[in-house]
């Protein structure tokens, strides 16, 4: 068989998919990451599982090498760097999501993962290659630390302080309100019990920059009502939107909200319908509004919330679109197919005219598998409008 052309190998260095999760280091630095199994028959090159005609997939099993490669693949060009990084340890799933807020304008800054005090590999050789410019919206900071973590050397930071957790994340919406003065926020509420749920929330954050805030079922934390005060203390009230359903968030801290916003609820009575939900949920300028053709979508299993915060680049860049979730590694649920269905592209004479959807795998197959990829590059996939007279062609879906 002959050899690969270094073309073709050029253009696979550029996917920053393939199969199981070991990183692959290149020499040439300006090369994004490789995310390559041990072993690739040679006949498929990594394919479908790497990438479908319709979707790409990131095989990471490990939420920081997700996030490095992501992060790559978002800022590809040398020329184009991010403005910021964000570090955040990975010990908290609940600062993890509020971070991908600083995603969005003005910042610009994906998220990567700290162990503690130290930067892990794939984390540090992302930095290095996407060397951030300085945001002035974060003092100039080329890295913007959340908490108690790594310190690169030779970037300037801008950090973050709080006692615990949820201080954190008040540290984080504070930094989104200095960024925009005089301006009142919309909020994401979501649970600080049931990371499923809350998970939807780190995508949208990171194209809106909304702030996300935590609460309890029956509680609002000190910590978020110190950040609700100080978000709420302009001439306009923020409107104040919860993610999740009644059972997980309940009335008595609807009531609560109230005083510092005007308040709505979006959502579904299990995570797949919820992420559902809250991907077709627009009120105004808040929300994805996605029940039409032409959107990028990110595709992950339930209970991965770093995973969630990992992808959230994405959303927040190029592809803008929200994050659905898979409660089986090989079956799509009902809900999940019927919305694929909703937005599945359709062409009447020519589909080069048409609009087209994307989707983003995130995991390795043993997450969601090859044939689930199939089935959603299938409902992915542009097809022909069926008018009288072309009922013989049976609809993709």
């Amino acid at each position: 068989m002959p050899r690969p052309s270094r073309v073709v190998l050029l253009l696979l260095a550029a996917l920053v998919v393939a199969g199981c999760g070991r990183e692959v280091r290149s020499d040439d630095p300006a090369q994004p990451a490789l995310l390559a199994p041990p072993s690739q028959a040679k006949e498929n090159l990594g394919f479908p599982e790497a990438a479908t005609k319709n979707t790409t997939r990131v095989p990471s099993t490990d939420p920081t090498q997700t996030a490095a490669a992501i992060a790559r693949a978002v800022f590809p060009d040398p020329a184009r760097k991010p403005r910021a990084v964000t570090i955040v340890d990975s010990s908290d799933w609940r600062v993890a999501l509020a971070a991908s807020a600083l995603m969005a304008e003005p910042f610009r800054a994906p998220i990567l993962f700290s162990n503690g005090t130290t930067l892990p590999g794939p984390s540090l050789d992302a930095l290095r290659v996407l060397a951030p410019t300085g945001s002035r919206a974060a003092g100039n900071g080329q890295v913007i630390r959340v908490g108690d973590v790594a310190q690169p050397a030779g970037y300037k930071a801008t950090d973050l302080a709080g006692a615990n957790p949820l201080a954190l994340t008040r540290s984080i919406a504070e930094l989104i309100r200095s960024s925009r003065p005089g301006t009142a926020s919309d909020i994401i509420i979501a649970s600080s019990d049931d990371p499923a749920f809350a998970m939807p929330a780190a995508g949208y954050a990171a194209k809106s920059g909304d702030p996300i805030l935590f609460v309890t079922k029956d509680e609002i934390p000190p910590e978020t009502r110190a950040a609700l005060t100080a978000l709420s203390g302009l001439a306009s009230k923020p409107r104040i939107f919860i993610l999740g359903p009644s059972k997980l968030i309940s009335p008595a801290v609807t009531r609560q909200l109230r005083r510092f916003g005007t308040v709505e609820r979006t959502g579904g009575q299990d995570p797949v319908t919820n992420a559902i939900e809250f991907a077709r949920y627009r009120n105004d300028t808040f929300g994805w509004g996605v029940a039409n053709p032409g959107h990028g979508m990110v595709f992950m299993r339930t209970g991965r919330p770093l995973n969630a915060a990992a992808a959230a680049p994405l959303s927040g860049a190029g592809s803008y679109g929200p994050l659905f979730l898979l409660d089986d590694a090989v079956r799509l649920p009902q809900p999940l197919l019927s919305q694929l269905l909703d937005t599945q592209p359709a062409f009447r004479t020519d589909p080069v005219a048409g609009v087209y959807n994307h989707g983003w795998i995130i995991g390795t197959t043993e997450s969601v598998s090859v044939a689930a990829q199939a089935r959603i590059d299938a409902l992915l996939e542009i097809v022909q409008e069926q008018l009288p007279g072309n009922l013989d062609d049976p609809p993709t879906g």
